[in-house]
């Protein structure tokens, strides 16, 4: 299984947003400590799926870069991803991880200690916390845990804890100290003037 980077990017599809020069501007400064989450909007199409995520794959490679696709698994397998990422309305973690595979990355999202460990017990590789902020990037979420959530789900397993919702470089250093490994953004880069800058400034805070 490869190993997992600390700074995840979610691709950002919303209208007005670039996805793939976002990942260009940060995949040379953050290499193998990316992992980008192909994420699309429910009412895209799978071969809208597909032809993003092949792209991304592609992009990804030369700097061992790791990418996922949220959701949709049988992607993740058609372009040769890495692993992919379910959510609560997604399939559950043991069924999709007979459909990765054993030495896939799977992440699974989760917001307390019981479902975490259970998620863990099912296949899930590392686990996706949140949201820890109030976001605007995705709607319908539940309140915001805050680092104490993270922290409750942290030390209740093993893998890594990834938090997600809200995150900033700002808010890094509380979310690691609360024993996230690694932190999964979208506006943090997707909205930044200068998401090469941006991306140093998050792995910076996630490294010291």
């Amino acid at each position: 299984m490869p190993s997992l980077g600390r700074l995840h990017l979610i691709t950002d599809t919303r209208p007005g947003r670039h996805p793939l020069a976002v990942l260009r501007a940060a995949l040379p400064v953050a290499g193998p400590e990316l992992v980008v989450q192909v994420r699309v909007a429910d009412d895209a199409t799978d071969r809208e799926a597909y032809e993003l995520a092949r792209r991304v794959v592609a992009l990804c490679a030369p700097y061992g870069a790791t990418c996922l696709v949220n959701d949709r698994l049988h992607v993740a397998l058609a372009v040769g991803a890495a692993g992919g990422h379910v959510g609560a309305d997604d399939l559950p973690v043991r069924a999709a991880r007979r459909v990765l595979g054993s030495t896939a990355v799977l992440g699974a999202t989760t917001r307390e200690a019981e479902s975490a460990a259970a998620a863990v017990a099912a296949g899930a590789s590392y686990l996706g916390v949140g949201p820890c902020h109030a976001t605007s990037t995705k709607t319908g979420l539940p309140a915001p845990i805050g680092p104490a959530g993270v922290r409750a789900v942290a030390e209740a397993v093993a893998v890594p804890v990834i938090a997600i919702g809200g995150v900033t470089a700002a808010s890094v250093p509380a979310l690691r100290a609360a024993g996230a490994y690694g932190v999964a953004v979208v506006g943090a880069l997707s909205g930044a003037a200068d998401p090469a800058r941006a991306t140093a400034t998050l792995l910076g805070a996630l490294t010291c």
